[in-house]
């Protein structure tokens, strides 16, 4: 099975000058625990800025995060993979790597996203039958 078979493609994008209580409401709003970061210019790359990120984010500040914007929590570049990749490689990634998210990138546009939420959910329908 392919990554673009299963991946999610609405995917909520944020400004890296965005500040990070603007991106933790968006996060609350869309019900997601990861945000893309946008790229700056055509040749830049994406990012991703988690809920893990923020709470590090939020412990080195002590609590306050007033000044703090995206740029300053994503991971950039953000790992990522083909739509034409097989399932298992994505899941070696993420295990490899120790990380929860791949964007799924086409001649570096975003396509989409896949977790390994999404890897696990495919596994358990094969294994029900």
């Amino acid at each position: 099975m392919l990554v673009k078979e299963i991946m999610q493609k609405e995917v909520i994008t944020i400004s890296p000058l965005a500040s990070l209580k603007e991106a933790l409401k968006l996060m609350k709003e869309n019900d997601v625990k990861a945000l893309i970061v946008d790229k700056s210019n055509p040749h830049d790359a994406y990012g991703i800025i988690t809920y893990t990120g923020i709470l590090k984010a939020i412990y080195a500040e002590g609590g306050d995060i007033d000044l703090l914007n995206v740029y300053d929590v994503a991971v950039k570049p953000a790992i990522s993979v083909s739509g034409e990749l097989d399932i298992k490689y994505a899941a070696r990634l993420m295990v490899n790597f120790n990380i929860k998210r791949l964007l799924v990138i086409d001649n570096n546009n975003l396509e989409g996203l896949i977790s390994m939420t999404d890897i696990i959910e495919v596994l358990f329908k094969e294994l029900e039958g």
